[in-house]
């Protein structure tokens, strides 16, 4: 076998660009759900600590399906983070700010991913091949933009996402549960919406809309 030959014939841009992606997707991931966990734990829900969830072990998180479909289509899912609305002194309300932590969390992610490669990192770079460069890369076109997108799809009010908990903590119990009942259906409305072209392009203007308002943040602060 023509090892050198086979080394020769790897595309390696793709490789590491396919690596980033990956570790991107799991540290998005990873805090978006341990931040739900945080949440849950902080308003006396301890379901997630007793299940070992309140973790940066992405390994504790990923559903490899979801995963798949993140790396593949953009969006995805990871093991939902057990919760007991028992534990809260107000269920609903319990539930819509466990909710919320998740899609908060990926936010000043992004935040401070953009914020570190584009205020310190850029006058590093010397060279496109030099680490800062590439971290830089990194921090900008995967784990920004892909944790905004994440907090963005998130906060969709459709089930089983976490905008319908958001949303059910403002209605009646019965349209609350009543919005719940259809859980099972909403991925499949989801990928369907993705299929047809009608969530990618509302998905990348919000995204866009939201790197830019981090990006220019810090300066918008110093002004003030």
């Amino acid at each position: 076998m023509d090892f050198n030959g086979l080394i020769r014939s790897i595309d390696w841009n793709w490789l590491e660009a396919t690596l980033t992606r990956v570790l991107a997707v799991l540290l998005c991931l990873t805090v978006h759900e341990t931040c739900h966990g945080l949440a849950a734990y902080a308003l006396g829900d301890p379901t997630a600590r007793d299940r070992h969830r309140l973790s940066l072990n992405p390994l504790r998180h990923i559903d490899w399906l979801g995963l798949a479909m993140m790396l593949a289509v953009g969006f995805g899912w990871a093991k939902p983070v057990p919760v007991d609305p028992r534990y809260f002194k107000k269920p609903k309300r319990g539930m819509a700010l466990t909710a919320l932590a998740g899609p908060v969390s990926n936010f000043l992610l992004a935040f401070l991913a953009i914020t570190f490669s584009n205020h310190v990192l850029v006058g590093r770079i010397t060279t496109e091949t030099c680490f800062a460069y590439r971290l830089y890369r990194f921090l900008n076109d995967d784990v920004a933009i892909l944790s905004i997108g994440l907090g963005v799809f998130n906060l969709l009010p459709v089930p089983p996402l976490d905008g319908a908990k958001v949303l059910g903590a403002f209605l009646p119990d019965r349209a609350y549960f009543g919005l719940m009942r259809y859980e099972r259906y909403g991925m499949l409305l989801l990928l369907a919406l993705s299929w047809l072209g009608l969530l990618g392009d509302l998905m990348s203007r919000a995204v866009i809309e939201i790197f830019w308002f981090f990006f220019e943040l810090p300066f918008m602060l110093h002004i003030l």
